[in-house]
């Protein structure tokens, strides 16, 4: 029988070169994608997607384009604790970092060793992330998720210390890389010796927690909601975290104004969660408030709304505000934009 070896892929570049190369070399690869509610991915399959456009995940692409299957795990519920209560503390946004990838890797010792397989390898690059990649990272998540000298990283492998899959001649160690840094020159030269052309923009990321003003949005949902950081967000709040223009407009109230065609048709369904707002008879995006806004509130929130459609430079433009069936209509006066960007969360 072959070695089966576990292979952690986000379906980015480096992920799935790891993958490609550990295939070329004989090894059976169970790969596995760990989704923790967090990826941009799910926003651009939920909120982007038009009628009758299919969008897949990119591990998924990538898993059918190197002939792998692809396990994908929701691991959300036990994330929480994660985001929360991160042993090791954020990144530079709400990022958590170190201790998302030990329970990443805790999570994949435990599927290697119920599937059979001898090790588990990684697309990670020594030094290209601050927070998580660098060489005592590497170790310390090594050791924390019961994975010593069974983890193999397979782009940087020559400036580590040999693991047993290299030790036992599993994989030969003089095809591996020793890959350093942020760049992703060699990354791309070499996936297109190995045929690998569809792959996302390089230096992107598939996580909404790196992004500073989606962090920013974050914070700010948890310090206006009764139950903070304890009470789990609902996996809805945090596409529409990710989702429009944010503007805190009171203590209880909050505002979301859709910046494209996407997020319009998105946003006009959740009349059941808050209040839509939409200009009557005019071109403008839709907006949801969220809360328990007061009547000044529901003013300021049409004004703001009013302000980024057709009649932004009009006295008085009709609003059409409706929350499960109430239905009404309000002419406001389109605010300022210099006033409204003062209420922006990253808006």
């Amino acid at each position: 029988m072959g070695v089966k070896a576990i292979g952690l892929l986000s379906g980015g570049l480096d992920s799935t070169l790891a993958v490609k190369m550990m295939m070329d070399q004989g090894i059976e690869v169970l790969a596995v994608n760990f989704n923790t509610g967090f990826c941009l991915s799910d926003t651009q399959e939920k909120i982007r997607k038009t009628p009758g456009e299919v969008y897949r995940h990119d591990a998924l692409k990538a898993g059918e384009a190197l002939g792998v299957a692809v396990e994908m795990v929701d691991i959300y519920d036990q994330y929480w604790d994660v985001l929360t209560k991160p042993k090791h503390g954020y990144g530079s946004a709400f990022n958590p970092c170190l201790d998302c990838r030990s329970k990443m890797l805790s999570l994949a010792g435990e599927m290697r060793v119920k599937r059979g397989a001898e090790f588990v390898f990684t697309g990670e690059v020594m030094g290209q992330r601050p927070m998580s990649q660098y060489r005592a990272a590497l170790r310390m998540l090594e050791k924390e998720s019961n994975l010593e000298g069974l983890l193999l990283r397979p782009l940087s492998a020559k400036l580590l210390e040999p693991s047993i899959p290299e030790q036992k001649g599993w994989v030969d160690r003089e095809k591996l890389l020793d890959i350093v840094g942020r760049g992703r020159k060699v990354q791309m030269r070499i996936a297109e010796e190995l045929g690998i052309t569809d792959y996302p923009s390089p230096a992107g990321g598939c996580c909404s927690l790196v992004d500073k003003s989606f962090a920013e949005r974050l914070r700010d949902l948890f310090e206006h909601r009764p139950g903070g950081m304890d009470e789990r967000l609902e996996r809805e709040e945090i596409f529409l975290l990710k989702t429009g223009r944010h503007f805190r407009i009171s203590p209880t109230a909050k505002l979301i104004v859709a910046r494209d065609e996407g997020e319009c048709r998105f946003l006009h369904f959740h009349r059941r969660i808050g209040w839509r707002l939409e200009a009557e008879d005019l071109s403008g995006p839709v907006a949801l408030l969220l809360g328990e806004p007061t009547e000044q509130d529901l003013l300021m929130g049409a004004a703001i709304t009013a302000s980024y459609g057709k009649g932004k430079l009009d006295t008085l433009v009709p609003i059409r505000l409706q929350k499960g069936d109430e239905d009404r209509l309000l002419e406001v006066a389109p605010m300022a934009r210099e006033e409204s960007i003062l209420l922006g969360v990253h808006a």
